[in-house]
């Protein structure tokens, strides 16, 4: 064990009211779990962890700590808060090779979970515990969805996926690769085949253009598919990120790790307006990554993005607008644009199911124990959502998870 794990821990002070456990969307028993290392059960505080969020290994790593408990540890107020990311990180981590004993299955209650992100996989472990019949089926050849295929292996190493991937099947879950669901096999045929509920947790892969010219050449890219396999793009020696949420930063600091030289981020608002954390903001910084602010893309060009600057002032009535700076128009030479503006759901399952119903905004329509319009038909996580933090896609998986266990329980009579 690291020093510095057990140095943490012993700067607890056992808070009665401990407000990094109020700080934590999950609710994580921080001080409760603390307190089992120190006196030697190291098991019991990973099983805690677990049973509370079964992605704690992964929420350890890629949660706004600084913003949840951390940031609510009493600590801060007065120096530096516990690190309470790196305790929980090793001790999810330990718990994850203890062995379990598998859990009776009962085949009539089968479920069906399509998409193995952070939604799925919440889902997965908490009817799986329960006895239930869990077949995941999932698009790619991998499961994890944005934790694979959006979240950078410098900041979540794939690993820890593998490892969910064996607890999975060690619970009796079983894992289809490679299905796409609303093409080939529809819902219907979930449930024709014996399924007594399905649940959909696909996450948001469409990405939002722009719609200005130019969206269209060679070397212009969307964050949310140059996140996937970084390797087989060729950016060049510079490269223009429009856009400055966290997936903008993850893009960024994944283009100087692959080879480009200089990495910038254009944004039409100033450093106090950038939606990415603090945290990661920083984080772009030491990476060497440089800002390109209070601009707006105009047109991207063969040779960069045309843009125009942007100012805020104050109107009549007090408040601040952005507007832009007449005449201010230039290029921005680079060699790539990758385009970070936020992403959809795709319409796969929606288009070819009958019954399930979406929003304005895509994303599907559920009622307050996450049943889709459709009777039988769950859901939750970003594609209820939309792009959230991990956290939050666990949080309301366990309550969609005890609805399905009541649904299925209560309309089978099992």
């Amino acid at each position: 064990m690291g020093k510095h794990i057990i140095e943490e821990a012993k700067r607890c002070i056992q808070c009665k009211k401990p407000r990094c456990k109020a700080g934590c969307p999950v609710n994580t028993p921080v001080n409760e779990v603390i307190k089992m290392l120190l006196d030697g059960d190291i098991a019991k505080a990973g099983e805690t962890l677990f049973e509370n969020n079964p992605l704690s290994v992964v929420c350890s790593l890629v949660c706004p700590h600084d913003t949840q408990c951390e940031g609510s540890c009493v600590l801060a107020s007065i120096g530096n808060s516990i690190h309470i990311s790196s305790i929980e990180n090793y001790i999810s981590s330990y718990y994850l090779n203890i062995k379990r004993n598998k859990p009776e299955k009962n085949p009539d209650k089968k479920v069906a979970i399509i998409g193995s992100g952070p939604a799925g996989i919440t889902i997965a472990f908490v009817l799986a515990k329960k006895g239930y019949d869990i077949t995941i089926f999932e698009a790619n050849d991998k499961i994890g969805g944005v934790l694979r295929y959006g979240i950078p292996e410098f900041r979540l190493p794939k690993k820890n996926l593998e490892r969910i991937k064996e607890k999975l099947i060690e619970l009796g879950v079983k894992i289809r690769p490679n299905t796409l669901i609303g093409s080939t096999i529809s819902i219907d045929d979930l449930f024709r085949d014996g399924f007594k509920a399905v649940f959909i947790g696909t996450g948001v892969w469409r990405p939002f253009p722009l719609r200005i010219k130019g969206e269209t050449l060679g070397h212009v890219h969307y964050s949310i598919d140059y996140l996937k396999n970084p390797e087989v793009y060729n950016l060049g020696d510079k490269v223009c990120i429009i856009g400055a949420g966290n997936v903008a930063m993850d893009v960024a600091r994944t283009a100087i790790r692959n080879g480009t030289r200089e990495a910038y981020i254009m944004y039409r608002r100033g450093f106090d307006e950038i939606p990415a954390s603090k945290h990661e903001v920083e984080y772009a910084k030491i990476d060497g990554v440089k800002f390109e602010l209070n601009k707006s893309p105009l047109e991207i060009l063969d040779e960069g993005v045309k843009y125009i600057c942007t100012e805020k002032i104050i109107d009549e009535n007090g408040e601040k607008t952005l507007v832009e700076i007449k005449g201010s128009e230039d290029i921005f030479k680079v060699d790539s644009v990758i385009i970070s503006i936020s992403q959809g759901p795709r319409s796969v399952i929606v288009s070819n199911t009958k019954g399930i119903e979406i929003n304005n905004k895509g994303l599907l329509t559920i009622d307050e124990i996450g049943q889709t319009t459709r009777e039988g038909v769950f859901a939750s996580g970003d594609v209820v959502t939309g792009a959230k933090t991990v956290v939050e896609a666990v949080r309301l998986s366990k309550k969609v998870a005890d609805s399905i266990d009541k649904y299925v329980t209560e309309k089978y009579e099992i």
